[in-house]
């Protein structure tokens, strides 16, 4: 980064961005809004290429499929949407959670969706059956954050919770693997490196804690 000045600015939202996502090829972004929409931009010319309206409620959380082809939406009115971005109509809803949805992501092998929600749960979908298949109890409080990690062969859902824990899970099973208890306060935000070596997590406490393939094994 040779210039702390921001080399673009794109306007169009109406109130608070909740969450943003960088499309797989680089090129394009994701940003969802608590207008009740969100918004697909080309970052090349630094236009927007749709806005889609569709939640009832704020839309918070978004996610784009491995492939580029579909975006996730979870809204605060409890519900999902997968959308096509080659057409940008809704062809999934997804009706299940008693509050709202904080977190969705695609897993690696493409047919599954997993949401984490207000409700303390994290719901895993079968995009071809569209349904849920699972119902994780996953925490003590709300999951702030699901996150895939891994390949199709090999992968895991990390989750974050107001319970000031992050869980990890296996996948396929969903069988708890570890819980990372260390922070004093809501965890917000997990992540892992792609080869799994490291996890990550973010928390209200005011740090962040780095935690390695033996606190997890």
């Amino acid at each position: 980064m040779t210039s702390t000045r921001p080399v673009a600015n794109l306007p169009g939202h109406g109130c608070r961005v909740a969450r943003l996502n960088y499309h797989p090829s680089g090129r394009f972004l994701g940003t969802a809004c608590y207008d009740h929409s969100w918004r697909f931009w080309d970052l090349e010319t630094s236009s927007e290429i749709l806005h889609q309206e569709g939640h009832s409620g704020p839309v918070y959380s978004i996610s784009f499929h491995r492939d580029g082809s579909l975006l996730a939406t979870g809204g605060l009115d409890s519900y999902c949407r997968v959308w096509d971005l080659r057409t940008g109509r809704a062809v999934l809803f997804l009706e299940g959670h008693l509050k709202s949805v904080l977190s969705c992501d695609f897993a690696p092998d493409g047919y599954h969706l997993g949401t984490g929600s207000e409700d303390n749960s994290c719901k895993i979908w079968d995009l071809r059956q569209c349904k849920s298949i699972y119902s994780i109890p996953a925490h003590n409080n709300m999951v702030t954050f699901c996150k895939f990690a891994g390949t199709s062969n090999n992968s895991m859902l990390l989750t974050a919770s107001y319970d000031s824990t992050a869980k990890v899970w296996s996948h396929k099973g969903w069988m708890p693997l570890k819980s990372l208890s260390g922070h004093d306060n809501k965890v917000m935000c997990v992540d892992c490196s792609w080869e799994k070596k490291y996890i990550v997590t973010a928390s209200y406490d005011r740090t962040f804690k780095l935690w390695t393939n033996k606190s997890i094994s």
